[in-house]
């Protein structure tokens, strides 16, 4: 899939751990780990702002485009 998340970019740039976001975004840390390791089909808008909020970044800082190579 060419959208690529960054959340764990983020993560370590801020020093949070998965746990640590999961409580502060109220996500289970099974759904987290789906988004972070690239799984998720769908990120509901909702979410995407608790997690920038939570990570004091931009949207664009999370998800990032890279046209499939061909």
């Amino acid at each position: 899939m060419p959208i690529i998340v960054n959340v764990d970019v983020m993560m370590a740039k801020r020093k949070m751990s998965l746990n640590e976001l999961s409580e502060k975004v109220d996500i289970t840390l099974s759904n987290l780990s789906i988004l972070k390791t690239g799984k998720a089909k769908a990120i509901r808008f909702s979410t995407l702002e608790a997690i920038c909020k939570a990570l004091d970044c931009q949207p664009a800082d999370i998800l990032e485009y890279q046209p499939d190579k061909k």
